[in-house]
């Protein structure tokens, strides 16, 4: 059976446009990602909102993870402010693994995001999720929270955001997905 570690943002110093936290949020998804992977014999564990980001990156390293996914929404730099929008899929490029990962879940996710055409696949070696963790990794910034109409969007489609994911991680195992 794959394992999956399951890593919502542990942010709740973010703040969403129009209330709440990105580490809320994206919580939320990860709750509503739990039937689609339990229906499709995915094995998960997940991070708990009390851990440092070092602490997930450990609990995910303690394991025998096959995949790491991350899931986070992004903010703007002040200057530009609740401007932004698209969704970001980051992968280590050296990792094959994360790359077709992250390809997977752009395909996926375009069929759900509110402008296809601003869902990205980046490489970068910045994020400690994804250099310090053994699994292979991706980390998908799910819209930006600053933007009022991308923090309304991710609030009134959670289930599909999560759906969308588990259908990328199911199809990143080489499974057919099951609905629950």
């Amino acid at each position: 059976m794959p394992k999956l570690y399951l890593s919502p943002s542990v942010q709740e110093f973010n703040r969403y446009s129009g209330g709440g936290s990105e580490e809320y949020y994206m919580y939320l998804i990860a709750d509503a990602m739990e039937p689609y992977l339990k229906a499709n014999n995915i094995d998960f564990v997940r991070n708990s909102p009390e851990m440092t980001l070092s602490q997930v990156i450990a609990d995910s390293n303690a394991g025998n993870y096959d995949l790491h996914l991350a899931v986070h929404s992004n903010a703007s730099p002040e200057a530009v402010a609740g401007k932004n929008t698209g969704a970001e899929i980051y992968y280590y490029p050296t990792s094959q693994k994360g790359r077709r990962f992250a390809d997977i879940l752009q395909s996926n996710y375009r069929s759900v995001y509110r402008e296809p055409g601003d869902v990205r696949t980046i490489p970068t070696t910045n994020l400690a999720e994804l250099k310090k963790t053994k699994a292979p990794a991706v980390l998908i910034e799910v819209g930006y929270h600053d933007n009022p109409k991308e923090a309304q969007w991710i609030r009134d489609n959670i289930d599909t955001i999560a759906r969308s994911l588990a259908q990328s991680v199911t199809a990143y195992f080489n499974q057919d997905f099951i609905e629950p």
